[in-house]
């Protein structure tokens, strides 16, 4: 490689304690630390209060213009070996100048989650028509996020799911193509011997970002048809609500007599977990993977949670034991965990060790170094091999490049 640097372009400035896409991205940047690269996280963002500060790890912080002559000349000066989209709407929006300045420095997209799933699944939903792949095909927003991928030359893929949507439907080669789930360190024995046992937690808890369409659904389910059935059964018990940006209709819930609790934000969100007795995901459209719980697993807290909920995190036989789809079965399950001792520790256990055999934090950094040495010692013939995307970014950028010219043109006239 010809430097040591890589440019992270972000849509927004990472918020790990609010959504998982910022644990995402944390989990990234602290990975390229340890591999002693140095770090430049750029966005036209705004910071906010739940903003992390990036600075106290090392990296350099800038504020960037959309649309503007002034990012060609940063990236020139900062020259980086390595370019990171977190998102495909910023590979969009600045791909075509990563191409024209930095020619080669290897650019890699990190989806988050399949942007384009999420919104066909969210589609059906609301007209409750179950999923089905032609959906999915037929949006715009699946082709802006494919046209990405495919100009890109590594994307990140959080979800096997969605790894094996993208080969097998879209014939995405392999290549191009990198399975990077969240990354956790081992669970040893001196983590889980402190964790809180079964006797000494009460209560369920959901946690989740108030801006994000899927929680702001579960929560209103669980409201409506799930809770009612748990509280009838558990009269002393309560379900907690945390998570930033609730909406009014939210906050509106809050029940003390019904134990239906919106807590709002909270900054140690693992403490909260690891007193929680259950973690109830009931997400009905959504796609990649669920943070919250594989955060419950990481604080020894078990689940119930949907097929949704479950996706890409494995189909054992156990796992699914705790999966249910209806409101009446999803409460059943909850019940019959939150009172059962013996079943909850075996959940906690499975938990455990899905964590330490899929999402080994040392077995896929290894595996990611050795993928970024490998495109970098043969990028030329990579994109050569490449011609989907090859003739997308000759055709789509340039559309994208005049457009943002246009823009920029425009904004000079009117200064």
């Amino acid at each position: 490689m010809h430097s040591n640097k890589v440019l992270i372009l972000g849509l927004t400035w990472p918020e790990p304690k609010t959504t998982a896409a910022g644990m995402r991205m944390m989990q990234l940047i602290h990975w390229f630390l340890e591999k002693k690269f140095q770090i430049t996280f750029a966005s036209t963002a705004a910071f906010n209060e739940y903003s992390e500060n990036l600075t106290a790890y090392g990296v350099d912080q800038q504020s960037i213009k959309l649309n503007h002559h002034s990012f060609d000349e940063f990236a020139q000066q900062l020259n980086p070996s390595i370019v990171v989209f977190d998102r495909y709407i910023m590979e969009e929006q600045f791909g075509w100048r990563i191409a024209e300045n930095l020619p080669d420095a290897l650019r890699i997209l990190d989806t988050e989650d399949l942007h384009s799933l999420r919104s066909a699944r969210e589609k059906n939903f609301s007209v409750q028509k179950e999923f089905n792949v032609s959906d999915w095909l037929s949006l715009d927003i699946t082709k802006r996020e494919l046209a990405s991928i495919f100009r890109s030359d590594l994307s990140l893929i959080i979800s096997k799911f969605e790894i094996k949507l993208l080969s097998d439907i879209v014939k995405v080669d392999e290549s191009l193509l990198f399975h990077l789930p969240f990354i956790y360190e081992q669970l040893n024995e001196s983590i889980i011997k402190n964790w809180p046992p079964f006797d000494k937690r009460q209560h369920f808890v959901f946690i989740g970002n108030g801006k994000h369409a899927p929680n702001i659904d579960a929560i209103s389910w669980l409201n409506t048809d799930i809770w009612p059935l748990i509280r009838e059964s558990l009269p002393e018990s309560e379900l907690h609500i945390y998570g930033p940006y609730m909406p009014e209709s939210v906050r509106k819930m809050e029940s003390p007599k019904t134990g239906f609790r919106i807590k709002g934000w909270v900054r140690d969100a693992a403490s909260i977990m690891a007193q929680s007795r259950l973690n109830l995901i009931p997400l009905r459209f959504g796609a990649g993977l669920k943070g919250k719980l594989l955060d419950g697993f990481i604080n020894g807290t078990p689940y119930v949670t949907t097929s949704i909920g479950m996706e890409g995190i494995g189909n054992s036989k156990e796992l699914n034991l705790f999966t249910q789809d209806e409101a009446i079965g999803f409460s059943k399950l909850a019940i019959g965990l939150y009172q059962n001792k013996y079943r909850w520790k075996e959940t906690q256990n499975l938990g455990t060790d899905l964590i330490n055999k899929h999402f080994n934090k040392v077995v896929f950094g290894e595996r990611l170094n050795k993928k970024i040495i490998e495109l970098d010692q043969n990028l030329n013939q990579h994109r050569a091999t490449n011609i989907i995307g090859a003739i997308l970014a000759h055709k789509t950028l340039q559309s994208t490049k005049y457009l943002s010219k246009w823009i920029e043109a425009k904004n000079n006239l009117l200064q």
